[in-house]
């Protein structure tokens, strides 16, 4: 059985201005989550800043959503590290936290190759009980899980059940999908691409959109389940707009200040990342005003 179907939040962690992330606001936006229809959670992901959290910070994060989320909806904890000792580590703080599933990003930097990945996936796999996403997004890791590797890791390794493509390489994702669909549990990583995925035999999206659109975000994939492919079609069609503006600049730079126009004290990024510049910010705030996020 899947761990979720439909919309999962690849949710924002909240930060006060020293950078210490605010636990209280964070529950807010994990209670607007789950009363706005959304899905499943998944912590301390990309859209999390993850990358620039302290080890202690990022299991504490995952502690604190498990214990919010009150077994509502699936928690996911992303887990992944460019070292496999690092990722194991965190899996298995993040079972003992009490997660619904891992999500593990592909090493970044290393460059492993498909041997490597193969190796690196199984020895995390093997460390858990837990049920194992793969995370494919090359344009952020250098690092490309083949349709071939996807397929074998799937269909021969328990408790890996599946990936998160955000290879925006819809031809490769048919390929995977036509090489072993039965074996993979399928998410778009990509907002704009929801429905291509789902109509490849997906079970839904690990979305930067929902944390501001959580409602219509569920209702993509489940109009889609419903067999209302057309009203599906429509309303990613009417998305697209707020999609872009939010992939202005670097994810989780525009949604952490779309959080902030709906009312959440989502805080500043942690350094490298930066304020949104003016012109993307009038951007974002007009595609969300004709949206009908804000006024």
């Amino acid at each position: 059985m899947a761990i979720f179907k439909g919309a999962g939040v690849a949710i924002a962690t909240p930060f006060f201005e020293d950078g210490s992330v605010n636990y209280e606001e964070f529950g807010r936006l994990i209670d607007f989550q789950v009363e706005n229809g959304t899905d499943a959670i998944i912590v301390c992901g990309t859209t999390g800043e993850s990358a620039t959290l302290s080890e202690e910070e990022h299991i504490d994060v995952i502690r604190y959503c498990v214990e919010r989320t009150a077994h509502r909806i699936p928690v996911i904890a992303g887990t992944g590290s460019n070292a496999t000792y690092t990722a194991v580590m965190l899996t298995k703080e993040a079972e003992e936290a009490g997660v619904d599933g891992v999500l593990v990003v592909t090493p970044y930097y290393n460059k492993a190759t498909q041997k490597g990945l193969i190796s690196h996936y199984k020895t995390v796999a093997e460390a858990t009980s837990l049920p194992v996403i793969m995370y494919n997004v090359p344009s952020r890791t250098g690092c490309n899980i083949l349709p071939e590797t996807a397929v074998t890791l799937c269909r021969d390794v328990p408790n890996i059940v599946g990936i998160k493509d955000a290879t925006g390489n819809i031809g490769q994702t048919i390929k995977m999908m036509a090489m072993g669909g039965e074996y993979i549990d399928l998410y778009s990583g990509n907002d704009d691409q929801i429905l291509p995925i789902l109509s490849c035999g997906g079970l839904g999206v690990i979305s930067v959109l929902s944390n501001v659109a959580p409602r219509e975000t569920h209702d993509i994939c489940q109009k889609f389940f419903d067999g209302d492919v057309a009203g599906a079609r429509a309303l990613q069609y009417r998305a697209i707009e707020l999609i872009d503006a939010l992939f202005c600049e670097v994810n989780p730079i525009p949604v952490k200040t779309a959080l902030k126009y709906i009312g959440f004290e989502a805080g500043p990024m942690r350094m490298p990342l930066s304020d949104l510049e003016p012109a993307h910010a009038a951007q974002l705030k007009a595609a969300m005003q004709r949206f009908g996020l804000i006024g």
